[in-house]
């Protein structure tokens, strides 16, 4: 077992969930990324999702999108992502886990990319438009590190699929709790509810649920039916709305401190 399944155990003993904060790596820039992480690490965030930037991010919305964009015109790349990374992992204990599209992946090359992020200290994988299926290219060497590929479930996912889907993924299940974009509408707790039955009937690994989750009091509701939940939009909107202010890590941080304040006193309605 990974860090990031060692983490979310920690958790579940304490009658906890974890908060899992998606950022993009490099806005506005890579050193700001890393100080945010460690802000983070001290507001309690269990889990970071590193966004890697990428110049046609289909999954997703508007805000993530635009970081994407000055991201990459920051001269942000894949390579100085990682580098970043394993400077974190000097500094804090906090499970890391890359967000993005297999595109940049690809051009590093698959076996370079899984040495290196694990050299990093990367301990998972989330690629948003490879599916299960067509893995096994890239998880013959993310496997062989110990990196954990994250798959994507959706509510159109069908029982079926979720079965063959928990047989090979590891670290945790990630809920797109809308079937739309990131950020761009909100999840019904009555849905959420009824489709947390049924996956967590079919599997028994750790379930987090994301896109659209955007306040303490949509996370306190929501991370009752899941074992974390992930923010990404939310975050990813104020540190474009307080770029140059110098205080904007603190600002950051005390939203994640107050996500996850409501997750711990989350109840099920």
């Amino acid at each position: 077992m990974g860090r990031i399944g060692k983490k979310i155990k920690q958790l579940q003993e304490k009658g906890e969930k974890a908060l899992i904060a998606y950022i993009v790596a490099g806005d506005p820039d890579l050193e700001t990324t890393r100080e945010i992480i460690m802000g983070f690490h001290a507001a309690g965030v269990d889990i970071i999702e590193l966004g890697v930037p990428f110049s046609d991010p289909t999954a997703d919305g508007p805000v993530i999108q635009a970081a994407s964009g000055r991201a990459l015109r920051q001269g942000t790349n894949l390579a100085g992502v990682l580098d970043m990374a394993a400077s974190v992992h000097k500094a804090v204990e906090i499970p890391v886990v890359l967000f993005g599209y297999y595109n940049p992946v690809f051009a590093y090359g698959n076996k370079n990319f899984a040495r290196q992020a694990k050299a990093s200290g990367i301990d998972g994988i989330l690629v948003v438009d490879l599916p299960p299926e067509e893995s096994w290219e890239l998880r013959k060497y993310t496997d062989r590190s110990d990196i954990d590929f994250i798959s994507l479930l959706a509510p159109t996912t069908s029982s079926e699929r979720i079965e063959r889907i928990s047989e090979t993924a590891s670290g945790f299940l990630y809920y797109v709790s809308i079937t739309g974009v990131t950020g761009t509408e909100k999840p019904q707790v009555s849905d959420i509810r009824n489709e947390m039955k049924r996956v967590k009937s079919i599997t028994g690994m750790p379930v987090v649920i994301g896109f659209g989750i955007s306040t303490p009091e949509q996370a306190g509701e929501i991370a009752p039916y899941a074992d974390g939940i992930v923010v990404g939009s939310a975050f990813v909107r104020m540190i474009a709305e307080h770029a140059g202010d110098r205080n904007m890590v603190k600002i950051v941080s005390d939203y994640a401190r107050e996500i996850k304040k409501a997750i711990r006193n989350g109840r099920k309605v």
